[in-house]
């Protein structure tokens, strides 16, 4: 009779469903949290991007450096760590002659190499249309994250946000 209750008895089936389903519960919560920090992150980028865009378009970025956007950017966009040196802003004129883009793939902080890649940055003339672009390496607070996402990493296991703006200068 014991050996009947012990194989065929139903206590504890709760505990047991409880242990194979509360990691995939707390991996959907994670990643949700973890999405919800990306996306405030991609959003608090293209603010701080819109707002420093008025200041090329109007002439009125004191004094007119990369270094001077970079900075603007990063006071704007709050929450990014070690900010002016894990974000990469591009400023190209696009050509309306034959309207060529520039290449699709941002330049991004490479985090593996002490020197960081070349990155166009031209204020143009007047009337150019105009291209800016931000790109931040950033980690993951959880690591299984960028795979549920399917996030693209780099080769120091960060994921890209990225913004982008045009505008054109005043005359």
């Amino acid at each position: 009779n014991r050996l009947k209750r012990a194989v065929f008895g139903e206590d504890g089936t709760a505990s047991i469903e409880f242990v194979i389903i509360f990691p995939a519960i707390m991996t959907i919560f994670l990643s949700s949290f973890e999405v919800s920090i990306y996306l405030t992150r991609a959003v608090l980028l293209d603010r701080a991007l819109d707002l420093n865009v008025r200041l090329l378009r109007l002439g009125s970025l004191d004094p007119a450096t990369s270094d001077e956007l970079k900075s603007r950017v990063c006071n704007d966009a709050l929450i990014f760590k070690d900010c002016p040196n894990a974000i990469m802003i591009e400023l190209t004129e696009i050509s309306t002659a034959d309207w060529a883009l520039p290449n699709p793939q941002m330049t991004c902080v490479n985090r593996d190499e002490e020197i960081q890649p070349a990155v166009e940055f031209e204020f143009g003339g007047l009337n150019d249309l105009m291209l800016v672009r931000a790109c931040t390496v950033l980690d993951p607070f959880f690591g299984t994250t960028p795979f549920v996402m399917e996030l693209p990493l780099d080769s120091s296991g960060g994921y890209i946000v990225a913004a982008a703006s045009t505008f054109v200068n005043e005359p």
